[in-house]
């Protein structure tokens, strides 16, 4: 069988990297194309010469030198800033695109690949979530899949296979609740980095990490799954479930309910999306069912986690709204993680850029960066104010 060649768009990352042990654990299945990361010269340099790919880009420019003199001794082709990633993303010589570029910035490449036709395995919601109805198009017009990444959205996905979709009623995306679960407003103002980085379940980047915690993780894979799966918003709902074993069900127009279960471990979606239309044996742990003797269920409290109240409005308002409401929490979240904000002043900024940016009903591509623009100016103008 012929080995499906990688590109690896976010490589360093904790996407990336769990991505990376899949291929080590499968040689005779994955090869690495491509690997891309923004600033971490170190590891793409370790990545490059375990892996021996085609070509490696690195998103800063500055640090292209050094990377090229790092790797001078190896037949890599060494790239850099956004535009090479586009270009490169664009390769015919790509079987599938990993998309794990964290945030806004992962949209281009995305695009890139699915004109190119190439298969997109999504590990990236920011780019459903600011640009859904133009990915999807794209896509379709295309004939490129895109297969999900996340843990809920490879839930839904699997459960749909084999099932006629005009008789699916919902989905049901599960939530953790993060660390603060049953937390209220008085001690949530105290709450410090550390303290939102510290998740009960998973193993993630530090932005999804404190976008869990925050329950905007939950609220940008709604909007993500709305594209995904070709939802309305009435069609999705989101319950807490403390133990992360039932990834995501789905419901029937008879009631019957399907869920996806296993252990809270990254690496099995991520190897599901890549082995795509197959599936691979593995040794990863398996769920033992007497390990959780209770799964819980319970209604998320949208009043305190107001992040979650904001991205259904969202959600329902459509146009440009996603777009603002990912661009100006991305700089609340990085602002948090450099303690030059509080954990709730983090949804203030995002509502007051919801309610400064001009609202577009259909924006254009050219329009959802000019939105994203324009919220990340202004939430950048109140970071600064506190």
């Amino acid at each position: 069988m012929k080995k499906k060649r990688i590109g690896l768009f976010g490589s360093t990352g904790s996407i990336g990297t769990q991505a990376l042990e899949v291929i080590d654990a499968h040689p005779g299945v994955f090869e690495v194309e491509v690997l891309t990361a923004q600033q971490n010269v170190e590891k793409l340099e370790e990545q490059a010469r375990k892996f021996k790919p085609n070509a490696v880009v690195i998103g800063d420019e500055s640090k292209y030198e050094t990377l090229r003199s790092a790797l001078s001794d190896l037949p890599v082709k060494v790239f850099a800033g956004p535009g090479a990633l586009v270009e490169v993303a664009a390769w015919d010589s790509i079987d599938l695109v990993l998309a794990a570029i964290v945030g806004f910035a992962g949209l281009a490449p995305t695009l890139a690949a699915l004109e190119q036709g190439t298969p997109v395995a999504l590990a990236n919601k920011e780019t459903l979530v600011v640009a859904g109805d133009l990915v999807m198009a794209t896509a379709r017009r295309k004939g490129a899949p895109i297969i999900p990444v996340d843990s809920e959205h490879s839930a839904i996905y699997q459960c749909l296979v084999g099932e006629p979709r005009q008789q699916l009623e919902k989905i049901i995306l599960t939530a953790s609740g993060g660390p603060f679960l049953g937390r209220k407003p008085n001690f949530l103002i105290n709450v410090k980095r550390d303290h939102a980085l510290a998740h009960p379940n998973w193993s993630m980047g530090e932005k999804v990490t404190v976008d869990s915690a925050t329950l905007m993780n939950k609220g940008l894979e709604m909007i993500e799954a709305r594209w995904l799966f070709d939802l309305q918003p009435e069609q999705i709902e989101v319950i807490i479930h403390p133990q992360s074993v039932v990834h995501s069900m789905i419901q029937f127009a008879d009631g019957s309910i399907k869920a996806q279960l296993g252990v809270p471990d990254m690496k099995l979606p991520i190897q599901y999306a890549m082995a795509h239309p197959g599936r691979l044996k593995n040794d990863f742990p398996r769920f033992v069912f007497k390990d959780y003797p209770a799964l819980t269920f319970e209604q998320p409290d949208i009043k305190t986690f107001r992040n979650l109240a904001i991205s259904m409005e969202v959600l329902r308002r459509g146009g440009n709204a996603p777009c603002v409401m990912n661009a100006a929490n991305e700089e609340a979240v990085h602002a948090f993680l450099k303690n030059k904000v509080g954990f709730l002043e983090m949804t203030e900024i995002i509502e007051k850029a919801l309610a400064q940016v001009p609202f577009i009903e259909k924006p254009t591509l050219q329009d959802y960066y000019e939105s994203d623009k324009s919220a990340r100016e202004l939430a950048l103008s109140m970071i600064t104010r506190y």
